[in-house]
């Protein structure tokens, strides 16, 4: 029976998150296939063991039941294969995933390349724009020290005041706009800017996240998801719709309010879901993917016009998680699944 690691936690911002994704994969492993060894980073960085109780699977909120792994290494060198399931900085931006790489180990999900590409949501941008995939218009600053340094489309760069700033994203882009990090997951740091004055307001909360920020510009549409799973023989799974209960989806509209909903299939027609799955696969390819990746879009009302919005190397697995519910819908179950990503790395 192969020794199976799986990594949660991490010292991002989606710790918690991470650890409610693990509650559900280590419940649906196949324990007949795998033993299990469950590894819980603190957001400190402290590695633990986490002791499971007699068969129980559940972990608890707060990870009480751990000890302490004094050399990680050999620890890791102890197991057969790796299934991280972290999400955000140190978990799925090619961090950890160079660690497995040093300590030959196979692992699931995207290398390192794909994985820091895919986190890093100005250099996705631009990738996919060599891709030819259609994405809505955007600017790319950095913070520095007290400035923002503004970089246009060529990579040229200028220092700037936070105002002088605000001025020249006005000019180019219309409003509303949406004000990323360009390193953060579940939309932690993400606003949506109405005028000039909440613009600078966004772009200094979002730089105490990151000192790459991304804006982009709003669009009128639907918010549509496609799973993908495979190496080289990649396939898509059906569309799904996110339903937002505030304004955009947030990090409290997708966890914490009940309003907020989901619709598999999404109500998209079957031309459109189509073409979203082909781009899905294209756009999974384009960064180098491997493993699993989750493809969010946008449909633009009256237009029916595709826009690609981001990729999620290492999707949530939570129970109420797209990724394992868009291929649920398309015919395999969570546990088939889990089995597939293993097998997939080997």
């Amino acid at each position: 029976m192969k020794k199976l690691g799986v990594i949660f936690g991490g010292m991002s911002t989606e710790n918690e998150i991470s650890v409610i994704s693990a509650k559900s994969v280590l419940k649906n492993l196949d324990r007949e296939k795998y033993q299990i060894y469950p590894i819980y980073i603190d957001k400190r960085g402290e590695w633990y063991k986490y002791i499971e109780n007699s068969n129980d699977s559940e972990i608890e909120e707060e990870i009480r039941n751990k000890e302490k792994i004094t050399n990680i290494i050999e620890y890791l060198k102890g197991l057969d294969i790796i299934f991280p399931v972290l999400h955000g900085l140190y978990g799925e931006d090619g961090t950890i995933q160079g660690l497995f790489e040093l300590i030959k180990k196979p692992y699931v999900g995207c290398k390192v390349l794909a994985s820091s590409v895919g986190m890093d949501k100005v250099y996705t941008k631009i990738i996919f724009e060599k891709a030819g995939l259609n994405q809505v218009k955007y600017e790319y600053i950095r913070k520095y020290k007290n400035k923002y340094i503004y970089v246009d489309s060529n990579f040229n760069e200028q220092i700037l005041s936070i105002e002088k700033i605000v001025e020249t994203i006005s000019r180019k882009l219309k409003f509303p706009m949406f004000i990323k990090p360009s390193n953060s997951g579940s939309s932690v740091g993400i606003n949506k800017a109405n005028n000039e004055e909440e613009l600078k307001k966004y772009i200094e909360y979002a730089a105490e996240y990151d000192n790459k920020i991304l804006i982009e510009e709003g669009i009128d549409g639907q918010e549509v998801e496609c799973a993908v799973l495979g190496n080289e023989e990649v396939i898509a799974s059906c569309v799904g719709e996110i339903i937002s209960a505030e304004e955009f989806y947030s990090y409290n509209a997708k966890y914490n309010d009940e309003q907020s909903r989901t619709y598999i299939p999404a109500n998209i027609s079957e031309e459109i879901s189509a073409k979203i799955q082909k781009q899905a696969i294209k756009a999974f390819k384009a960064i180098n993917g491997s493993g699993l990746s989750r493809v969010d879009f946008f449909v633009e009302k009256n237009t029916n016009k595709i826009y690609i919005n981001e990729i999620n190397t290492l999707p949530g697995f939570t129970n109420i998680s797209m990724y394992p519910k868009l291929f649920e819908k398309s015919g395999i179950p969570y546990k088939e699944l889990l089995t597939r990503l293993i097998m997939s790395c080997n």
